[in-house]
Order: C-alpha cells, then sequence, then structure tokens
C-alpha cells in the first residue's frame, strides 16, 4: 500500500487506457546521436526513453516531428513526417515494442512548426506565419509572412497522413503541437498575431478553424478511435511582442485570457481531442511553459483546473508538477485528471517508481535550472541533466562495480564532494568524507536560502541521505591536513574544496557584506540595498529584495547583466522581473568607494553615487585549492578545480568517480 496509490490507478484517454497518471511529457532531442535522419529514435535514443519507461511513467509524449517539409524547417534538416518512408515506421516499431514491453504507451507529437518563434539564423526559406509582417521572437527586425489557404490545406492533410503512419508503426496516439507556446498553430489561435480575414482569422471560431481541420483529417485518416491529444496553453500572459507578464502582474491581456482558453478548451473537445496536456504561457512569456526556479511549483494548476472542471477529457497538467504531494493532491481533489513531469524524470528516471515503493524521499528532485536540458537543447547538445549525466547515455555512463576496492578520500563536504563520494560507494570503494564546518552542501547552502529555492534545499537532503544509506563515513568539523591524509591513508583523495568569495579592492563600511553573508544572514540586509555585481548571484538576491518591496540597486561594471551561460526562460524571468519590480540596474558601473551613505561609482568618467544602507558584494568566486600535489592518487573536483555552476560541479565529479 502506497501513500501514492491515487496516482498509481489507470486514466482513460480516448479508445486506450494509460496505466497511471503520470505523462512524461515532450521534450526536444534531435542530435543525431539519438534521431536517425528521417527522424525515428537510433538505439541510443530508444535506450533514452527505455530508462525512463523502466522508471513506471504510464505515458511517454515523445519529442516533436515536423509534418510539412515545405515550410519552417531549420537549415540541414531532414526530418519531417512526409518524408519518412518504410525505415521510419520500422525504426519506430522498435521504439514503441520497447516502451510496450514496460507497460508505458507512446503518443507522438507532430508539429506544424514554430512560425515567428522559429531562430531566423537556422530557418530554412521564406519565414511564415498566421498574417503578413509578424516579428520574429528572436530578431523582431526579420517579418513573416501569411500562410496561404492551399498551405493551410496542404498542412492540415499531412498531418493526418503522418497520424496514419504513427497508427500503423504502433504510437498509441498523437499529440497535437501546438495550441501551446506561440508555436505556429498557437498563432493562428492568438489575436494579437492573427489578423487575416479570411476563415482562418476573424472570430474565435476561424482562428481555430486550422486545428479543428487538422483533428478531423486525423480522425479521418488514422481513425476516429485513434487518441488525440492537444498540447494546450489555457492563458498566455502576453503583454506584447517579446513582453511577457509574471506571476501576479497586473497587466492587459494581449493574448488569451481565461475566459477565451475555457473556451477554447470546450471547443477543442466538440473538435474530437481527447486530451489536454495542457499549461500556460507563449515564447513571450517562456516562464510559463519553461519554468524555472523562480516560478512556484504547480505554477499553472489553477488554470489547468479551470479547464478540467468544463471539459469532461482528461487535463493533464504541467509545469514545476514534481513534487509528490502537490501531484496527488491536484488528483486526489479531482483539480486535474493527470500530471505532466519532463524535467524530474531526467533527474530522476524512477521517479513513479519510487512513490509507488513509498520512498518519496528517495527522489532526486528537478531544481529547475534547464542548464542540462532546455540550455544544451539550444546549443545543439544532446539532452542531457545539471544533477545527471548519466541521461541520454545511460549504457556508457553506466555506474558499475570497480574492478579493485579502493579507499577513498573525499576533502569537502559540498554538492561535488557528495557526489564523488556517492559515486565512488555505488562501485564498492570504503570511502570517508570530511567537511571543516558543521554542515553539508557548501556554497550551495547559501545558494538554496533564498525564499524561491525549496528544490535546491530538498536536493542537500537527497544527498545527506544518500551519504548515509551509502555507508559514507562522514566526518564533519575537521579540516583535513597531510597529517590528517596520511594517518587515513586512502588510495585515492578526492579535493572537493569548493571556492572561496572573490574580494573587491575598494573603501567600504561595516555594513558592505559577501554574497553568502547575505544569504547565510538575511537579517543584515536593511534599508536601501546597494549589489555590486550583475551576475547570477547578484541578481537573484535583487530579485528576492525587490519582489519584498526594498529599494534595490545592481551595479555591473560590464555593459549588461546576467552575462552568463543561463538558459533563455531563466535568464528572460529574471531580466522581466528587473522591470517590474522597479530595480535600478545601472551597467558599465566602476564603483569607487563605499562610505556611509552611498556607494560612489562612476560611468562613462562620470561620478554618481547611489545610498546604501546596506551593500552586497557578489563578484564571483575563486578556486580553493589547499593540497598542489599528494604521495597518492589525487583528484581536484568542482569548484576547486574551475569556478562554476552546479552542473559543473556534478559531472566533474560523477566523470572522475565513474573511473577509478
Amino acid at each position: 500500500m502506497s501513500d501514492y496509490d491515487v496516482l498509481m490507478t489507470p486514466m482513460k484517454v480516448g479508445s486506450i487506457e494509460v496505466k497511471n497518471r503520470f505523462v512524461m511529457c515532450a521534450m526536444g532531442i534531435h542530435s543525431h546521436r539519438l534521431v536517425n535522419p528521417d527522424g525515428s529514435f537510433t538505439d541510443d535514443g530508444i535506450r533514452y526513453y527505455e530508462r525512463i519507461a523502466e522508471g513506471g511513467v504510464g505515458l511517454i509524449v515523445t519529442s516533436c516531428m515536423t509534418v510539412n517539409s515545405s515550410f519552417d524547417m531549420s537549415k540541414g534538416s531532414e526530418a519531417a513526417m512526409d518524408r519518412a518512408g518504410q525505415e521510419f515506421i520500422d525504426n519506430t516499431k522498435k521504439f514503441t515494442d520497447c516502451m510496450h514491453k514496460h507497460g508505458t504507451k507512446v503518443f507522438m507529437q507532430l508539429s506544424s512548426g514554430a512560425g515567428r518563434v522559429l531562430p531566423a539564423f537556422i530557418a530554412e526559406g521564406e519565414p511564415i506565419a498566421p498574417s503578413d509582417g509578424l516579428p520574429n521572437f528572436w530578431d523582431p527586425s526579420v517579418k513573416h509572412r501569411a500562410l496561404t489557404k492551399e498551405e493551410i490545406q496542404e498542412y492540415i492533410e499531412k498531418f493526418g497522413d503522418a497520424a496514419k503512419k504513427c497508427r500503423e508503426a504502433g504510437v498509441d496516439g498523437v499529440e497535437i503541437h501546438a495550441i501551446h507556446e506561440g508555436y505556429l498553430l498557437d498563432q493562428f489561435t492568438l489575436s494579437y498575431c492573427n489578423h487575416r480575414t479570411d476563415e482562418y482569422g476573424g472570430s474565435l471560431e476561424g482562428r481555430l478553424l486550422f486545428a479543428k481541420k487538422i483533428i478531423e483529417n486525423i480522425k479521418q485518416k488514422a481513425g476516429a478511435d485513434y487518441p488525440v491529444s492537444m498540447r494546450y496553453s489555457v492563458r498566455s500572459f502576453v503583454k506584447d511582442f517579446n513582453k511577457g507578464a509574471l506571476p501576479g502582474e497586473d497587466f492587459v491581456e494581449a493574448g488569451r485570457d481565461l475566459e477565451e482558453g475555457l473556451k477554447v478548451a470546450k471547443m477543442l473537445e466538440d473538435y474530437g481531442v481527447d486530451m489536454l496536456d495542457a499549461d500556460n504561457g507563449t515564447y513571450d512569456s517562456w516562464w510559463f511553459p519553461h519554468p524555472p526556479v523562480y516560478m512556484d511549483e504547480a505554477c499553472n494548476l489553477a488554470e489547468c483546473e479551470a479547464v478540467q472542471k468544463v471539459v469532461n477529457i482528461p487535463v493533464v497538467c504541467a509545469g514545476r508538477m514534481e513534487n509528490p504531494e502537490v501531484a496527488l493532491n491536484a488528483v486526489k481533489e479531482g483539480k486535474v485528471t493527470g500530471v505532466g513531469i519532463a524535467r524530474q524524470f531526467l533527474a530522476d528516471p524512477d521517479y513513479v517508481q519510487k512513490l509507488q515503493d513509498n520512498k518519496s524521499e528517495e527522489i532526486r528532485p528537478c531544481i529547475a535550472c534547464h542548464a542540462g536540458c532546455v540550455n544544451r537543447i539550444f546549443k545543439g547538445q544532446d539532452i542531457c541533466c545539471a544533477l545527471n549525466p548519466a541521461v541520454a547515455r545511460e549504457d556508457v555512463y553506466a555506474i558499475t562495480p570497480a574492478e579493485t576496492k579502493k579507499k577513498v578520500m573525499v576533502i569537502g563536504g559540498g554538492i561535488g564532494g557528495m557526489e564523488a563520494a556517492r559515486v565512488s560507494a555505488l562501485r564498492g570503494h570504503d570511502v570517508c568524507l570530511y567537511e571543516k564546518t558543521d554542515k553539508l552542501g557548501g556554497v550551495f547552502i547559501p545558494a538554496s536560502a533564498m525564499s524561491f529555492k525549496a528544490s535546491d534545499k530538498r536536493l542537500i537532503q537527497w544527498y545527506e541521505l544518500q551519504m548515509k544509506e551509502l555507508g559514507v563515513d562522514v566526518h564533519m568539523n575537521t579540516t583535513v591536513t597531510k597529517e590528517l591524509i596520511d594517518e587515513v591513508n586512502p588510495d585515492v583523495v578526492y579535493q572537493a574544496t569548493g571556492s572561496s568569495t572573490r574580494k573587491l579592492n575598494i573603501l567600504g563600511n561595516e555594513k558592505t557584506i559577501s554574497a553568502i553573508d547575505a544569504l547565510n544572514n538575511p537579517e543584515l540586509m536593511q534599508g536601501d540595498i546597494v549589489i555590486i555585481g550583475g551576475g547570477l548571484t547578484g541578481v537573484e538576491i535583487a530579485y528576492e529584495y525587490a519582489k519584498q518591496g526594498r529599494n534595490v540597486t545592481v551595479l555591473e561594471a560590464q555593459d549588461k547583466i546576467l552575462n552568463v551561460d543561463l538558459a533563455a526562460p531563466n535568464k528572460n524571468f529574471l531580466l522581466a522581473a528587473m522591470d517590474v519590480y522597479n530595480v535600478n540596474v545601472v551597467v558599465n558601473a566602476k564603483v569607487i568607494s563605499v562610505d556611509d551613505e552611498n556607494v560612489n561609482y562612476e560611468v562613462d568618467g562620470q561620478q554618481q553615487s547611489v545610498k546604501a544602507d546596506t551593500t552586497v558584494v557578489s563578484i564571483g568566486y575563486n578556486s580553493y585549492v589547499p593540497f598542489d600535489s599528494l604521495d597518492r592518487e589525487m583528484y581536484t573536483i568542482g569548484d576547486a578545480a574551475k569556478v562554476s555552476n552546479l552542473m559543473g560541479a556534478i559531472w566533474t565529479a560523477y566523470e572522475t568517480a565513474m573511473n577509478i
């Protein structure tokens, strides 16, 4: 008997039954190692999905396939359903058979393309949209032309043809991509994007006609009983092109408001859609469909619940639904039928099985960083996970028993050190870990201190549990010396000593503190706050206090803030938050001094001052390396090797430890 039995009950989607309430939402995998030129999955791609199916998920929605190679293609891409032949069907049958072996159903996501949100620099051919003159999301100077009625009909026919091929390949249903996230089909439905005067524009019925005919064509060609899901954004949360709204912001909706969202949902049910895979947002408000850590858990649940009340088909809610208690209550209380999860299955593919086994505390939590998934995808790299380097390379990165058991000493109890200890212990080594403070977590402790970092705190707790369950011999409040190393006499030493705060060579005062002090001691954050440094930590601190109504200024020496490797949804949210919460951002600012009342700085040769009751110095970190060498096998990992982010710390630890 599990506390989560409600989540393990089957749900009906059209003519099929899904074994539980969990849906893996689509995530893009496009690299040639995972996807064949025709869009079918390679053996590595199949293995990626199989690992998640092994973990117990009920329904997998695959990454999307465009149906029409005539339009909206990326340069060099050959993958489109209208080009897919028998080889695609055979390869896909191999994939679906593998998923079915684990009792997991499969929907293939079929796409009309991106329209104005396709990056102009990778687009092949003339950029298209519902209406003439729409600005490209990535480069607004690029304008799109309107699809003709003949071209729309071509799309409609090819959706039906594609669904028929999917059914031949054993795919259990299809998901239309999408009246969602501001992609091409969604652009047709949104009044601020669709200015057409023919039957595909004007009224709500006209703007939905394209979608209606797609659904009808699929049902006609693939069978009336063939399940069709619609990826659906209930609300747009858009103020204008490239201007999204933040949660709770008072604004005038340019896109779909809740009232219209409920009407559209009922119309889609009437048109024959069997499931709504729902959330909110468009590219213009990218943080809703790809919620970063700054968005609340279950950030789309209220709108999805409202939809479930007006339709009789299953509504699956996506968007930070990974907290087991949140997911349980959403289904138990009838707010939605199913739970849509994506990134959490990367962080821990055994998520469902652990809930079924009543071991929720053993789930490695997704921290909504986007570093290993979205950020890598948009760089053209394989999908992976900041916390789980084995994603999409499950066999090559498998943790295997070590040929020779060794005594392993880890110096430093931060995340990198605990990851090295975890992997070493899983491989069968005898592991001891030494931490100089009274807490495990290192710099991730202050990093997790902000109000929106609950998942970060859970990650520290997860690592603490791993140390205990794997029998790592943990020593707290211990500074490691060469004498101690000689006494322990390990075969292998991991130097995971992290980093120290970078100092600013200016005249300060007693109210000038480091970012770590600010995070560890919020009582020090008094009055008007000036933050020196507009990197990620500085901007996050600015957001934390500005949303409390405090006067906050960020002084950045470079010509822009957040000049770091950060996924677009996370960066766009923070940039929007600086504006919405009236943070005074000053770039090209050279700080001169801090006196009793002000921070004094210079911009373009002009000296200026800003009132500061508290000054926070957030200009980065320097690696801390106590030992250059030892008379034994030694590896320097994490920030001690190179100051990076959490992904860098975990990956270097994992990749080193998996080979020792």
